[in-house]
């Protein structure tokens, strides 16, 4: 079986509230979808989330990297297996006219297309995405099917009632772990942490999200009042191109440093390994180029004696909600996960499914074939601000 057409739509996803944090305000997001259509008609859909200030890339940049890349070797290629189906995904090369040292300049778009690749072929095995794992050899160590996931929660609310509240309801809906963003300016973090921990209990695992705010040299002194309240983790507390300066801080730090927006590719992972600059990986399937490759990094933070969360970008869709289940359900020590806030945080959801986390996080691992997910195509269509297809000729 082979690829007959891709075809790739900018959609903005406007947000139920305002997403603030030190890096970045957002009040909705424009994200890739791209429509895999095989030779017998079936569909696949995969979706990106194309932020600047990580991977810098753009929305109408994967458009622009799209038109211009050469997939028709790849995508040429018949698949009756998923070896086949990763061997065409690892094949896929996109043009990156700007320097990409961290191999990141296209990881929004890749993670779109792969998605597509294999949901489309899910749906032709009559397999969910998540079988596909076995098959990546490098998975083998981390692989262990689970009938649930636990979702955490986040708290991005500034003043002291709108945090009240939105811990209260967190503690009410039984989540299990929050995530607190810290490090925005005219916030004072230790008062707010303070309030947050009264209000949502002693028996949540609190973390912390800096998102690039400190300066290497205030790390240490920006930790030791929020150490009290018990926290677990402090997610990128510097600036990507201030990161090396973590492994002299790190085990004066107190508490174990996760890199996100450092964190982007196998580049990135193995500098910091090799420099010893954090404790855990956080992957995001667009961040880090897509499923396969999230398995991949995953693996060799394993392997190096590192954790590692499965996070999300605010704004996703049910595509990349379900991508996340069908991972999230399928790899085993997990620290943290993130995502599937579908009807929480979207003004309206693409897909037809509603596949949002239940009470306490809890959400059933997905088992219908492909994503197990359906777009809404006629909405699609008329919320789409861009519509581009590519047909892939047979040869």
């Amino acid at each position: 079986m082979q690829v007959t057409e891709l075809t790739a739509f900018l959609v903005p996803l406007p947000l139920k509230r305002e997403i603030k944090h030190a890096s970045f305000t957002r009040t909705e997001s424009i994200n890739l979808l791209i429509r895999c259509k095989l030779a017998n008609g079936t569909i696949g859909w995969g979706e990106g989330v194309p932020r600047p200030y990580v991977t810098g890339e753009t929305p109408e940049g994967c458009l622009q990297q799209l038109s211009r890349s050469n997939l028709q070797p790849a995508l040429t290629r018949p698949a009756s297996s998923w070896p086949d189906v990763i061997s065409i995904c690892d094949e896929l090369e996109f043009h990156n006219e700007a320097d990409d040292p961290r191999g990141c300049g296209s990881n929004s778009l890749r993670c779109a297309v792969e998605l597509s690749l294999l949901d489309a072929f899910g749906k032709h095995f009559g397999e969910p995405v998540s079988a596909v794992v076995p098959h990546v050899a490098e998975a083998e160590e981390i692989h262990l099917k689970q009938p649930r996931v636990r979702y955490s929660t986040t708290i991005t609310s500034s003043g002291a009632k709108s945090e009240r509240i939105s811990a209260l309801k967190m503690r009410a809906y039984g989540f299990a772990q929050c995530k607190i963003k810290v490090g925005v300016d005219g916030q004072d973090d230790p008062s707010r942490v303070a309030r947050i921990r009264r209000w949502i209990g002693g028996g949540v695992d609190l973390r912390l999200d800096a998102n690039e705010a400190w300066r290497p040299e205030e790390v240490i002194e920006k930790m030791r009042p929020l150490r009290e309240f018990g926290v677990t983790c402090i997610e990128q507390p510097v600036a990507h191109d201030q990161v090396d300066a973590l492994a002299s801080l790190r085990e004066s730090i107190g508490v174990p440093i996760m890199l996100d927006e450092s964190l982007t590719s196998r580049v990135d992972a193995e500098r910091a390994i090799e420099l010893g600059t954090c404790d855990l990986f956080n992957l995001r399937l667009s961040k880090c180029g897509g499923f396969l490759s999230c398995l991949r990094l995953a693996a060799l933070a394993r392997a190096s004696g590192l954790g590692y969360q499965l996070g999300c970008h605010p704004g996703e869709s049910g595509v990349l909600s379900a991508a996340g289940r069908h991972w999230s359900s399928s790899v085993r020590d997990i620290r943290y996960l993130e995502g599937s806030y579908d009807r929480h945080l979207l003004t309206a959801l693409p897909t037809q499914e509603d596949i949002t986390f239940r009470y306490g996080g809890w959400a059933p691992a997905l088992d219908s074939p492909g994503l197990g997910v359906t777009i809404r195509e006629d909405w699609l269509r008329q919320n789409a601000k861009a519509e581009r297809a590519f047909v892939i000729d047979a040869q």
